[in-house]
């Protein structure tokens, strides 16, 4: 039997890599690769047969103390062989001494327990329609380069450690839109991207101050897209007034993952959290 060769992605090979996940039903953003590749150009790692590409994770550092592990997948040709057990233990070393982060399958809590991780809370994806007729607030503004460093400033408190050169892609991200609401003489009180995927669209981040910013920047969001385009937005279970937005917009849960932690992360401030930034990344 052929021995699985690991490495690095290249950033074509990413774009390869986040088609399978589309395959797979993932529905990534069609630039995704753009900002992926940015958080940690080595941070993808993909696995080769006879140097045919088989199965690929990422394992993104971010920061001094923190990573996160994503596009855990092999295909469905090479399923059942140890070549994803290989994959994680690769993912596991590259991230060797940090706090790990993942959104797995809600049915694979088990096994991510024997690593290590803990349930911290579920994720729910709600999917609906682009409804006609969501206005602008005038405190809704693009995030300009002179914004820019504001938001990150308020993204800092939702993750764990240093992701601002992945965030400063993702505002920028081909085809996206990013609103940020501004209150009390200027400061930021929420900001969101909404951005194309191979389905529709997706809402990710979301966050803001209240529920009702967090309405306000959705029904801004959305005012930019098609009306009746399938509509994504990923959300804290652990937060009913991210659930409660989700369904004032006609919008139904799909699925769920179980976000989970191997190592200590102060928790997040998820009674803030209205859209979850992504799944892979975190």
């Amino acid at each position: 039997m052929a021995t699985l060769h690991i490495r690095p992605m290249g950033r074509a090979e990413l774009a390869l890599g986040i088609e399978w996940a589309a395959q797979e039903g993932w529905n990534p953003g069609l630039h995704d690769d753009f900002s992926f590749h940015a958080a940690d150009p080595g941070g993808f790692l993909l696995g080769l047969l006879d140097a045919q590409p088989i199965g690929m994770v990422s394992a993104v550092r971010y920061g001094v103390g923190f990573g996160f592990v994503g596009f855990y997948l092999v295909r469905p040709l090479r399923r059942g062989q140890g070549h994803g057990l290989a994959l994680w233990r690769a993912a596991m070393q590259r991230l060797e001494g940090r706090t790990i982060g993942l959104d797995g399958v809600v049915a694979q809590q088990a096994n991510y327990r024997r690593s290590g991780f803990e349930l911290a809370w579920n994720n729910v994806r709600y999917q609906g329609v682009v409804q006609a007729g969501a206005g602008i607030d005038a405190g809704v503004v693009a995030i300009d380069p002179s914004l820019q460093d504001a938001v990150l400033d308020y993204d800092a408190a939702f993750f764990a450690d240093d992701r601002r050169a992945f965030m400063r892609h993702w505002l920028l991200q081909s085809g996206s839109t990013a609103l940020a609401l501004r209150r009390d003489g200027g400061a930021v009180a929420g900001f969101g991207v909404v951005r194309p995927c191979r389905v529709g669209f997706k809402i990710g981040p979301l966050f803001a101050d209240d529920a009702g910013a967090a309405d306000t920047l959705y029904r801004a969001l959305v005012a930019r897209l098609p009306d009746g385009a399938p509509l994504q937005l990923d959300i804290p279970a652990p937060n009913p007034l991210a659930r409660e937005l989700a369904k004032s917009h006609a919008m139904l849960p799909v699925f769920e993952t179980a976000r989970m932690y191997a190592g200590p992360v102060a928790p997040p401030p998820l009674h803030r959290m209205f859209g979850v930034t992504t799944f892979e990344l975190g």
